[in-house]
């Protein structure tokens, strides 16, 4: 993981350091004590020689404690970098977008911190199984309440009208439940995949499109027809303060399109991944002791900046005006990466070279 961050991110050409064991490609945590073992003191330095070759100087070494003495004698210069906190390089300054979406944990896994994620699993295992059983079970005007009662805070600002089209950000896979519960009302929503046990504890109605555009828009317009419909049309979850790509496809089904910003917090297990199984993403968002939803229901688009209704626009128009609003609201960045640019950044492809993080006003 350390390797591709400082040759991406950094502009490393080499990198050595302490190798963990993998099993069936996942890291077990234990330290390899093979060739190198732990690169600490005359280990480090070692390691260093292998790297640039005999009778060959570094121009400048950097440590941290007095076991990094062996290796900064080999350099040119050395210097002991300070322990103070520094301030963190902002995220337009780095030579590519950082993605980092892997995992479950929140906080950094320090000792306590990952004893007090092991200690509280089975406990929030069985409160996440209540919590699921309740939203399948209790009808959606009194589900705020239960839900507030089990420790899940629903936070609404405003209300949103009825038959519209509500385009909310994806930040997990509950966006259209917990929009659902902001308004008292069951409010169907459309995926592109979805798991069988999602499907069959969900409070609401998930309908899954076939990604051919001409079939997946009479589905849409079969659906406003019936009411209301809520949609993400970043097509993926994330993590950073940012929206991925819009698509916009939706802007061209209909003119009665309701912005919505949604904002979740947790503070043990993420509830959403990248490579993980997306079936336990909801248990493992209601396996905080206190997760928090935020829904802001934003003003109707004007029909002067809808395709139809006299505005003319384009429907990509739409859905950039309908991203800055979003992003606007949450203080986030609009970027120019669309799911596939996600995955391939995740997957260290370096076919992404650029973002646009540009703030939306």
């Amino acid at each position: 993981m350390a390797e591709p961050i400082q040759r991406d991110y950094l502009g490393a050409d080499a990198v050595a350091g302490t190798e963990l064991v993998a099993w069936r490609g996942r890291a077990t945590g234990m330290v390899d004590t093979g060739r190198r073992g732990v690169l600490v003191g005359e280990t480090k330095a070692e390691a260093m020689r292998e790297m640039v070759g005999d009778g060959e100087m570094p121009d400048i070494g950097l440590g941290g404690r007095r076991s990094d003495y062996a290796f900064m004698s080999l350099c040119k210069e050395a210097y002991i970098v300070p322990r103070d906190p520094v301030e963190a390089v902002p995220a337009d300054k780095l030579p590519r977008p950082v993605i980092f979406h892997d995992g479950r944990l929140v906080q950094r896994p320090t000792p306590l911190a990952a004893l007090l994620a092991v200690a509280w699993f089975p406990v929030g295992f069985l409160l996440a199984c209540v919590r699921i059983a309740t939203g399948a079970l209790i009808p959606m005007p009194w589900l705020r309440r239960a839900f507030g009662a089990l420790g899940v805070r629903v936070a609404a600002e405003r209300r949103g009208p009825r038959g519209v089209l509500f385009a909310s950000c994806h930040r997990t896979l509950l966006d259209a439940i917990f929009l659902s519960v902001a308004l008292g009302r069951p409010v169907a929503t459309i995926t592109y995949s979805v798991s069988r046990l999602s499907e069959l504890l969900s409070p609401i109605r998930t309908v899954r499109l076939t990604r051919d555009r001409a079939t997946d828009a009479a589905t849409i317009r079969g659906l406003l027809d019936d009411g209301d419909l809520a949609i993400c049309p970043e097509g993926t979850t994330c993590r950073e303060p940012y929206l991925l790509r819009f698509s916009a496809l939706f802007a061209e089904l209909t003119d009665d399109i309701v912005p919505v910003a949604t904002e979740c917090r947790m503070s043990i297990f993420h509830g959403t991944t990248a490579r993980g199984c997306k079936a336990m993403d909801p248990f493992y968002f209601f396996m905080n002791p206190f997760p928090e939803y935020t829904v802001t229901f934003l003003d109707k688009l004007p029909a002067e900046l809808t395709c139809g209704g006299g505005g003319g626009k384009s429907s990509h128009d739409v859905a950039n005006h309908v991203q800055k609003l979003i992003a606007s609201t949450l203080s986030y960045e609009c970027t120019n990466l669309t799911r596939k640019d996600k995955y391939r950044a995740l997957a260290g492809n370096d076919g992404i070279v650029a973002v646009n993080t540009a703030k939306a006003k």
